[in-house]
C-alpha cells in the first residue's frame, strides 16, 4: 500500500530536518521536500541543501526559482507604494514568505499530495502566513506543523536526529540570517529585549568601502531599469546589480520594531541596502512628478497594501484593487535620480524627468510666476480663507 505524499517546505535547517525524520519515520508518510528559492541562495547552498534532504531520506527535492514572480506580483507593488513598515522596515521577510507558501501549495495540487508541511514554531509570523495561505489555496489538504504541534525544543530535536542517527553540526549561530532578493533579516540576543543594537560582527555584509560614490538610478513607469547608466530589461537584474553597488558601505540597516501577527511586539535586524536606495530614490521622485491629490491617497492606500501583506493576506481581492490604484499612479514616474553612497548612509541628491512638476516654464518657488498674477493670487486667497472667516465672526459674536 502506497504511502501518504506531504510536501514540506524545506530549508535544510534544524527544525525541517526534524519534519522530514518525523513525517516519513514516525508519521508514515511519502515525504517530497520543497526548497522556495527567493532570491537568497546561491548555486553552492542550493545543492547543499538538495544533498542534504535526500540523505535524509526524502522521497523527491523540488527546488522552485520564483525570483520574478515575487518581483511581478509583489515586489514591484511595494515599490511603488513606497512602503515600509512602521516608516522603518521594507518588509523582506514578510513578502517572500507569503510567495514561498504558494509555490509550496502549487507544488502540493501538482503531485497529488495529500498534506503538506512548514517547521514553523507557535512563537511568530511565520506560521500563520503559511497557514493562511494553505487553508486558501489547498483548502483540502492537511496542514501539519511538528514543531509548533509537539512544542519542542532545539535540543529536544537534535537528540531524536541523533537517535536517527543523523549526525552533522547542529550548533546554533549566535544571529539568525534570512537572506533574499528584498533584503536580510538578522535575530540575535539584541533583538530580544527593547534595548541593544546589532554589534558589528552580527551583519552579515561588513563595510568595505571608505569613500563616496555618485549613484544615478533610472526609472521607467516607477520600475528600476537602469544603475550608472547601464540599463537592464528586468528590473530583478537591476535590483542585484544596485546591491553589488551598495553593499559595500554597508548602508540599509537598521532595527525595526513591530507589532506580530499574533498581537505581540518584535524586533528584527536587517540589512537592505537595494530595497532601501530604491524606495527613496522612487519616492524622491514622486514627489517631482505626481500631483498633491495623487500623493496623498498614495500614501493613505500603500500603508494598508504593506499591512495586509505583513498580515499574510496577500490573496485578499482588495490587494488586486490596491495594485491596480498603484500601477496607475506609475503612468509619468519616469526619471533619473542621483544618489550619494558613503559608509553606513545614503542620500539622493536631486532627480531629472521630462515630467518634473517643478519646471520653471511656470515660475520658481518664492521667486517668480508665470502663469497667474498678484491679484489672481489676492481673489484665491480670499475665496480660500473666506469659510473659516465667517466661522470665526459668527463664534465671536455668539460666545460674547
Amino acid at each position: 500500500m502506497s504511502k501518504p505524499k506531504v510536501v514540506l517546505a524545506y530549508s535544510g535547517g534544524l527544525d525541517t530536518s526534524f519534519c522530514v525524520k518525523y513525517l516519513s519515520d514516525d508519521q508514515g508518510y511519502e515525504v517530497h521536500s520543497v526548497l522556495v528559492d527567493t532570491g537568497g541562495f546561491t548555486l553552492s547552498e542550493l545543492q547543499t541543501v538538495e544533498r542534504n534532504a535526500y540523505e535524509l531520506g526524502v522521497a523527491s527535492h523540488a527546488t522552485l526559482d520564483v525570483v520574478n514572480d515575487y518581483y511581478d506580483n509583489c515586489l514591484k507593488y511595494l515599490v511603488f507604494g513606497n512602503v515600509l513598515k512602521n516608516n522603518t522596515y521594507p518588509l523582506s521577510v514578510s513578502a517572500e514568505r507569503v510567495f514561498q507558501a504558494l509555490a509550496v501549495a502549487e507544488y502540493a495540487k501538482q503531485i497529488g499530495a495529500k498534506a503538506v508541511a512548514h517547521g514553523s514554531t507557535g512563537a511568530g509570523n511565520d506560521q500563520v502566513r503559511f497557514d493562511m495561505v494553505f487553508r486558501i489555496v489547498v483548502p483540502d489538504v492537511e496542514i501539519i506543523t511538528p514543531i509548533r504541534d509537539l512544542r519542542l525544543s532545539r535540543e529536544a530535536e537534535i537528540e531524536y536526529l541523533k537517535e536517527k542517527g543523523v549526525q552533522r553540526d547542529w550548533t546554533k549561530s549566535a544571529y539568525s540570517i534570512n537572506k533574499g532578493l528584498w533584503g536580510t533579516s538578522v535575530g540575535g540576543k539584541e533583538t530580544l529585549t527593547s534595548d541593544g543594537f546589532l554589534p558589528e560582527e552580527a551583519w552579515p555584509t561588513q563595510l568595505q568601502r571608505q569613500d563616496t560614490e555618485s549613484l544615478t538610478l533610472d526609472f521607467v513607469h516607477g520600475e528600476l531599469k537602469g544603475v550608472n547608466g547601464e540599463t537592464f530589461e528586468n528590473p530583478v537584474d537591476a535590483i542585484r546589480k544596485l546591491q553589488e553597488v551598495a553593499a559595500p558601505f554597508a548602508v540599509g540597516r537598521d532595527i525595526h520594531v513591530g507589532d506580530t501577527i499574533i498581537g505581540i511586539k518584535g524586533r528584527v535586524g536587517f540589512e537592505a541596502a537595494a530595497p532601501l536606495i530604491i524606495i527613496k530614490a522612487h519616492h524622491a521622485l514622486e514627489k517631482h512628478v505626481l500631483t498633491e491629490q495623487q500623493i496623498y491617497f498614495k500614501e493613505m492606500l500603500s500603508g494598508n497594501y504593506g499591512t495586509l501583506l505583513h498580515k499574510g493576506q496577500f490573496l485578499e481581492p482588495a490587494m488586486r484593487d490596491l495594485e491596480t490604484f498603484l500601477q496607475s499612479t506609475q503612468e509619468h514616474v519616469t526619471g533619473q535620480v542621483n544618489v550619494q553612497l558613503q559608509p553606513y548612509r545614503f542620500f539622493v541628491t536631486g532627480i531629472e524627468s521630462p515630467y518634473d512638476l517643478m519646471s520653471n516654464v511656470f515660475g520658481s518657488y518664492g521667486e517668480m510666476n508665470n502663469a497667474w498674477s498678484g491679484d489672481d493670487v489676492r481673489g484665491f486667497s480670499k475665496i480660500a480663507s473666506n469659510q473659516t472667516m465667517i466661522h470665526r465672526k459668527i463664534t465671536e459674536l455668539n460666545d460674547k
